[in-house]
């Protein structure tokens, strides 16, 4: 089955708040084997909101529509479906006492203009909402389904779960469709597109190559008559990919970075300290993003002056020879970080973060040092992008090779 989403709001379109529900809604109809086609965002208007339902109901089997079901003037996802289906919409007695007991069980006033929120047209069933004032519609007709769900994602997404999704499955969807994702990083988008090239060209299972902040990501889908067929076919394609790819991939799914770190410093027993110049502490905001961080995190210093760098108690002799901006301070920052915090692993990050040169060397170097029980190494790095992104493309970078680091150490 062939659907098609439409999110309504004009505050989506003016940049006032970002649209959430698609994603959500997108992630979940491969497990009930739904292709989706197309993404919509619309304002609150009735003309091009029918016109788009139109489209739609040209070339899908379910449109899905979240927002618009309010009950101001503006709120107009139930006028133009109407419209789209040649149906008038009228108060259903049931809603209308639901709708008042709600607010009699609140203790305010119903407003004349929630009455809206009480209508359905001939071919809609409601779509019950506890968490708001809006029900939902169900609309069936013709072999089509228009569903619309209120666009607050807390309603949304209670709706979809305990509603919408159990009848979608039940309404004879042919197929399903699983997926998985992997995560590289040290490879450019266009490099890993060129590793995996052989195998883009495949129809079933479909690999799709995404950039991320966290570096490069492969989307692995396959379609098949039930999920244990399905699985298969993309657990084939995973293999290659992997043999591919190589230690490249650092995660899959939900992985994090920071995660894998915290797991790893925990299995070995392992506790952490950063020295941060060019990164501005990012690696340390990272690393303690992760619940229960202060098992293994000890602390973190931004050195971003080298007087500072010194006083943290980094050589000023390597400073003097080699530049603030080097491998060989990098790996004393990441020395002095585990010697004077007294922990097992010390990770440090110093680079241009720009948009100057410093040192004559250009935005977007990086150096990462790493010193563990075994000894200490750096990383040399040149990250793409502005300021902001280079700092933050930084702490990633140092979060994998410590991932890599972490993996190696007995």
């Amino acid at each position: 089955m062939k659907a098609e989403i439409v999110s309504i709001g004009t505050e989506i379109l003016l940049g006032q708040i970002t649209d959430l529900n698609a994603p959500y809604i997108a992630s979940l109809l491969p497990s009930l084997g739904i292709d989706l086609y197309r993404i919509h965002q619309l304002g609150d208007n009735k003309a091009r909101l029918a016109d788009t339902f139109r489209q739609a109901w040209s070339r899908a089997d379910i449109i899905l529509t979240t927002g618009g079901l309010g009950p101001t003037q503006d709120d107009v996802t139930r006028e133009a479906i109407s419209e789209l289906l040649g149906e008038e919409m009228k108060v259903d007695p049931e809603l209308e006492k639901h709708l008042r007991e709600f607010f009699n069980d609140r203790n305010y006033p119903m407003p004349l203009s929630n009455l809206k929120q009480a209508t359905l047209i001939p071919s809609a069933q409601p779509i019950n909402n506890p968490r708001g004032t809006a029900p939902g519609w169900w609309v069936e007709k013709d072999g089509r389904y228009v569903i619309a769900m209120p666009g607050p994602p807390v309603e949304m997404q209670r709706m979809w779960n305990k509603e919408v999704s159990p009848r979608l499955r039940k309404i004879g969807a042919t197929g399903v469709l699983v997926s998985r994702t992997l995560k590289t990083f040290g490879i450019s988008e266009g490099g890993v597109d060129e590793m995996v090239a052989s195998l883009l060209s495949s129809t079933n299972p479909t690999i799709g190559v995404y950039a991320k902040h966290d570096g490069i990501q492969l989307r692995i889908t396959a379609k098949a008559e039930d999920e244990a067929r399905a699985t298969d076919l993309l657990a084939e394609m995973e293999k290659k990919v992997r043999e591919m790819l190589g230690n490249s991939i650092w995660g899959d799914e939900e992985d994090t970075l920071e995660g894998n770190v915290a797991r790893l410093l925990l299995l070995k027993g392992y506790s952490l300290a950063t020295m941060e110049s060019c990164s501005g502490g990012l690696l340390a905001n990272s690393i303690t993003d992760v619940p229960g961080s202060s098992e293994y995190f000890k602390g973190g210093t931004v050195s971003y002056t080298n007087e500072m760098k010194i006083a943290s108690g980094v050589d000023p002799d390597i400073i003097s020879r080699h530049g603030a901006i080097s491998a060989e301070t990098a790996e004393a920052m990441a020395q002095a970080c585990r010697q004077r915090q007294g922990v097992d692993v010390g990770v440090s990050i110093t680079g241009v973060a720009g948009p100057d040169k410093s040192e004559g060397k250009p935005p977007g170097t990086v150096y990462i040092g790493i010193a563990t029980p075994e000894g200490s190494e750096s990383f040399y790095r040149t990250v793409p992008g502005n300021r902001q992104i280079i700092k933050q493309r930084a702490a990633t970078a140092a979060l994998y090779e410590l991932q890599r680091t972490l993996q190696n150490l007995d």
